[in-house]
C-alpha cells in the first residue's frame, strides 16, 4: 500500500467520530481488542485538538436476543453473555481515560455496526454543519467499516486516522485498510494521527 496521504486541509467543520471505545471491548472485556490502548493514545490527542468537535459512541446489546429482528437474534443467541439480562452495566461505559471529555464531547448510544440508523448522529452532524468526519475507533472491521460506508453513502468525506482504529484481528484490519485504500481512495482517505493534526486547525 502507498503512503496514506489526505486530498487537503480539514476544515473547522471536521467532527472527530469515535467508535465504540468501551470497556466492553478493552483486554479483560467480553469482546476484547488487545491493542486497543495503543489506538486510545493516538485517539486522545485527536480529542484534546478540539473535545468539542469530538462525538463518541456506545454499542449497546440488547436485554435480550428477543428483543432484536432477523440474524440479530442469532447473533445475541450465541453472545447471550454480552446482553444487558447478564452483562455488568459498566462494560458498556466509555474507558476510564475517555469519559473526562464528556463534555464537551458528545455520547451518542447505537444498537447497530453502523454509527447512523438507530442513533442521532445525523442530526448532530447537521446541527454542527459537519461536511467532513475523522474517524478513530473500533473495530477496523466490523463499526469502523459499517460506519464509513454508511458515511460515504450520505455524502460525508470520510477521514480514517490509520494509527487510531484497532480491531481483534490484525489479518482482518490490514486486509480492511487495504480495502479503504484500494477501492475508495476517491472517497475514504487514509493518514496517520500526525498528519490529521497538521492539517486540522484548533479553530
Amino acid at each position: 500500500m502507498t503512503e496514506p496521504h489526505l486530498h487537503g486541509p480539514l476544515l473547522g467543520l471536521s467532527v472527530h467520530l469515535c467508535l465504540d471505545m468501551q470497556r466492553l471491548l478493552a483486554p479483560d472485556g467480553p469482546w476484547p481488542t488487545p491493542w486497543i490502548e495503543s489506538a486510545l493514545e493516538r485517539q486522545i490527542r485527536l480529542i484534546e485538538r478540539r473535545p468539542e468537535a469530538t462525538i463518541f459512541t456506545r454499542f449497546i446489546p440488547p436485554k435480550s436476543p428477543e428483543d432484536m429482528p432477523g440474524a440479530w437474534r442469532q447473533y445475541y443467541e450465541k453472545w447471550r453473555h454480552v446482553t444487558r439480562d447478564f452483562i455488568n452495566p459498566r462494560l458498556l461505559e466509555l474507558l476510564d481515560d475517555l469519559r473526562k471529555y464528556t463534555p464537551p464531547a458528545a455520547v451518542l448510544d447505537k444498537t447497530r455496526y453502523s454509527a447512523f440508523p438507530n442513533s442521532r448522529l445525523q442530526n448532530f452532524l447537521a446541527e454542527r454543519h459537519c461536511s467532513t468526519l475523522i474517524v478513530s475507533g473500533a473495530e477496523t472491521d466490523v463499526c469502523v467499516l459499517a460506519t464509513v460506508i454508511n458515511a460515504v453513502d450520505l455524502g460525508y468525506r470520510v477521514v480514517i486516522a490509520s494509527d487510531a482504529v484497532c480491531s481483534s484481528s490484525d489479518e482482518c484490519h490490514d486486509a480492511l485498510m487495504t480495502l479503504y485504500h484500494k477501492r475508495f481512495s476517491q472517497q475514504i482517505e487514509i493518514a496517520s494521527t500526525e498528519v490529521i493534526l497538521e492539517n486540522w486547525p484548533i479553530a
